[in-house]
């Protein structure tokens, strides 16, 4: 029973937009309280349940579905809820990190243009930290070897060196980050566009020039 309760349940959004997964428990939580119904496909459409509904419906079709058993009745195992009250999709921020430099950047010296291993490339700070420059996103670049070593210890200008594209914070997204073959249920496949999800943050479109 416990393992049944912390299976994972993807969460929508009143929008029927995917924003998150949750447990079993937490989902019946909320379809209880009235936060929350099920998402259930009958005959092709979706439909959706809330909790009087979804017991109904638990005991005219019983099937071969997990279930929980109370006292006075049996209930499904949901394996999609849409949150009634909810419309946005929760965001965080794109940690700072070498990796994630490297994927904003794809991967390309910033002041040549040419894409390289990450081997050999670095990490340079556009306005050198010696000069005042912060290591934050918008003065880090990616930048290969030789093209680091001629600009040294100067801007860019100083330099006579142009960035490819100004540095900028990389977009927000939403936080949803599923792996279908690991997690997630066969009812899923509807809402989780994988390809969208798994982008890679240094393809959401050119930045502006530097």
């Amino acid at each position: 029973m416990e393992a049944m309760l912390n299976q994972n349940v993807l969460v929508l959004n009143r929008l029927w937009q995917a924003v998150n997964i949750c447990s079993v428990k937490r989902a019946l939580t909320l379809l209880f309280q009235g936060h929350a119904e099920v998402v259930c496909a009958d005959n092709g459409a979706f439909d959706t349940y809330d909790f009087n509904e979804w017991r109904d419906f638990s005991e005219r079709n019983p099937r071969d579905a997990d279930s929980v058993h109370t006292i006075r009745f049996r209930i499904r195992v949901p394996k999609v809820v849409m949150l009634l009250f909810f419309d946005r999709l929760p965001r965080k921020e794109v940690k700072f990190t070498r990796h994630n430099i490297f994927e904003r950047d794809s991967n390309t010296c910033q002041y040549c243009g040419v894409l390289f291993e990450r081997r050999d490339l670095n990490i340079d700070h556009v306005i050198p930290r010696d000069r005042g420059g912060a290591t934050t996103w918008e003065n880090v670049v990616c930048s290969c070897i030789p093209c680091n070593t001629r600009k040294g210890n100067r801007t860019p200008s100083e330099a006579g060196m142009r960035l490819v594209r100004k540095p900028k914070r990389p977009k927000w997204r939403p936080f949803v980050q599923i792996s279908f073959t690991r997690t997630g249920d066969d009812s899923w496949k509807h809402f989780l566009d994988l390809a969208y999800w798994n982008v890679e943050l240094g393809h959401e479109g050119p930045d502006e020039p530097g």
